[in-house]
């Protein structure tokens, strides 16, 4: 009977192979014990076991995952014994070898990589790439006979093979975007100045022709202030009037004499 952290860790790890399983792979434990997970491994391309098709068992302890599990295939495929536990690092044959950190996806797909290899160990068998091929054409008829594959994987017991969710092929990065020519193009109905750059900014530094205009304001602007500024100053005023009253008199005589001259001649 599976502990609480060994039935928690299972589910766990049932709802990440429902979103991800591992390329051709599928798995699923058994309605009355979770510690039994049924699994189906497809042959991959240019292999002696492609279009076959592998159902087999994955016997968890109860102290998963602390301890590790045992594997045994059912169907026949020329690489391992049926119905006979296979020696692999990840199994009970190797506990010192077991990390907590592996999941059911991480046996698959080191069981996979292992039956694509030629080790001799315990579960193994050997035979020519010829009987593999013998043996992954008829996998799928030996798999719907059996009461259990159907009973678990239903949708893969009709008869013609169904893909796994992962076959292994390039998965797409996402939705293509068609973008219309109109997108493409300036939109020439547009005012010109959104088709255009923004002007730069306007110039902070004045041209040798502004500083003379310049200079030359600020000094007839100067020059005036001076002037109006002695023109209303009290001192000035008072220097000229007493100069007028010093001189009028010489003035007159000087007109007198000049009128004189006028009336002579």
């Amino acid at each position: 009977m599976a502990t609480k952290i060994a039935t928690k860790r299972l589910q766990k790890e049932f709802q990440a192979m429902q979103k991800s399983p591992p390329p051709f792979c599928v798995a699923r434990f058994e309605e009355k014990n979770i510690l039994d997970w049924h699994f189906i491994i497809r042959g991959p391309p240019d292999s002696p076991y492609a279009g076959g098709e592998y159902h087999g068992l994955i016997m968890f302890p109860s102290e998963y995952p602390f301890k590790p599990p045992d594997i045994k295939l059912f169907t026949p495929s020329g690489r391992f014994e049926t119905n006979t536990k296979i020696c692999m690092s990840m199994t009970s044959y190797h506990p010192s070898s077991w990390n907590a950190a592996w999941s059911v996806a991480t046996i698959l797909t080191g069981l996979l990589s292992f039956m694509l290899g030629d080790e001799i160990t315990t579960g193994a068998v050997k035979t020519t790439d010829e009987e593999k091929k013998r043996f992954a054409a008829a996998s799928h008829a030996f798999n719907i006979a059996n009461r259990k594959f159907r009973d678990i994987f239903p949708e893969y017991a009709g008869p013609e093979m169904k893909d796994l969710p992962d076959m292994g092929l390039p998965k797409p990065t996402g939705p293509t975007t068609l973008t219309s020519p109109a997108a493409e193009e300036p939109d020439t109905d547009r005012a010109p100045a959104d088709l255009v750059s923004p002007p730069p900014p306007p110039r902070t530094t004045d041209t040798p022709e502004s500083l003379v205009s310049s200079a030359a304001a600020a000094t007839t602007t100067a020059t005036t202030t001076m002037r109006t500024g002695i023109q209303q100053q009290p001192g000035v005023v008072g220097v000229r009037q007493s100069w007028f009253a010093r001189w009028r008199w010489v003035l007159a005589a000087l007109a007198v004499i000049i009128l004189g001259r006028i009336s002579s001649s």
